[in-house]
């Protein structure tokens, strides 16, 4: 569902988080999240206040508890989620059974890489730690994209960039999602 405030388009959340209040939850802290990553693939995604607010809208906010599964390997989903506190291990097993690890903090994301794709996930992530989440699924970005097609390039750039980064460097590419 889609509502006009102020000019700009928001997507209203349509899910229930998990049991857990939204009232807790403020996109103020993901965007500080991000802008104090300051690792190899930190998601630059520098937006202004303005730019923040429909994006902000199409993002379900949730916790996942530590020990919990977030992603599965070979899973179809899609969706996006950018991390605003807390730490993801993301792990991979081979053919041979062998395991890749990678470890993804605030103010990064995870996802990047079936979210451009139709592929199924190539690795699992799960909650090192208690985690702040907010995702973003395809649908979301799509309508975000009709509305506002600058904001929606810019932000599938960063999350280009964070993909390139990790598929470039062995020891981060576990982190592709």
């Amino acid at each position: 569902m889609l509502a006009k405030q102020r000019g700009a388009v928001y997507c209203l959340a349509a899910m229930k988080s998990s049991g857990h209040s939204h009232a807790k939850f403020h996109v103020h802290d993901l965007v500080t999240a991000i802008a104090r990553n300051q690792n190899y693939d930190a998601l630059p995604l520098a937006l202004s206040a303005t730019e923040w607010g429909p994006l902000g809208g199409c993002l379900q906010p949730f916790a996942l508890a530590q020990g919990q599964v977030l992603i599965e390997q070979g899973a179809m989903d899609r969706t996006l989620y950018f991390v605003e506190s807390g730490t993801l291990s993301v792990h991979r097993a081979d053919d041979d059974g062998r395991m890749s690890l990678a470890l993804v903090g605030a103010g990064s994301v995870v996802g990047e890489g079936a979210f451009f794709s139709t592929l199924s996930r190539k690795a699992s992530a799960i909650g090192s730690s208690p985690c702040r989440l907010w995702s973003l699924t395809v649908a979301r970005f799509l309508e975000l994209a009709n509305r506002q097609p600058a904001l929606a390039l810019r932000i599938a750039l960063a999350l280009g960039t964070v993909l390139a980064k990790r598929a470039e460097n062995s020891p981060r590419r576990v982190a592709v999602v």
